[in-house]
């Protein structure tokens, strides 16, 4: 009995999982098919409300210039039930709308995946130019630890 009841146990646990693995989780964040949507917006001929009714409104507007738009798109699923829910970047495209003054599509640029820079940092360290300063400071703070440190006089 207790040999049948442990064999529809891990059966049942078996077919959970199964169930649960196979089902990809996608996570979308930002405007959906940007892509599309490029090709639907014209330069010279679409404005703001175009923009808006077509793409929605901008994910981001640029700080130094409120006539540039950003449209940020990003896909991510699961890679497997090995990775532990690991996710993979399958989309990551950034869409940069420039309007003129009046509102109308000055300029458009589409970013994806590819396009994308990797920052390269470098590996080079400065080397100290105030050594004859330190040297300064290190004297006045130890004759400051010496008189502090000092057994008392008798006064």
């Amino acid at each position: 009995m207790y040999i049948s009841f442990m064999k529809i146990f891990l059966l049942f646990i078996f077919f959970i999982t199964v169930n649960c693995s196979g089902n990809k989780v996608t996570n979308y964040h930002g405007a959906k098919l940007l892509e599309e949507k490029f090709n639907e917006i014209q330069i010279n001929v679409s404005n703001k409300n175009d923009l808006i009714n077509i793409i929605g409104p901008p994910s981001t507007v640029s700080d130094f210039n409120p006539n540039k738009w950003f449209y940020i798109e990003r896909l991510k699923t699961n890679q497997s039930l090995f990775k532990l829910g690991n996710q993979v970047i399958k989309k990551n495209n950034i869409l940069i709308v420039e309007l003129n003054e009046k509102g109308i599509l000055k300029n458009k640029n589409l970013l994806n995946l590819d396009n994308m820079n990797d920052i390269k940092y470098l590996k080079n360290v400065t080397a100290k130019d105030f050594k004859k300063k330190e040297k300064i400071l290190s004297g006045v703070l130890s004759s400051f630890r010496e008189k502090i440190n000092a057994p008392m006089r008798n006064r």
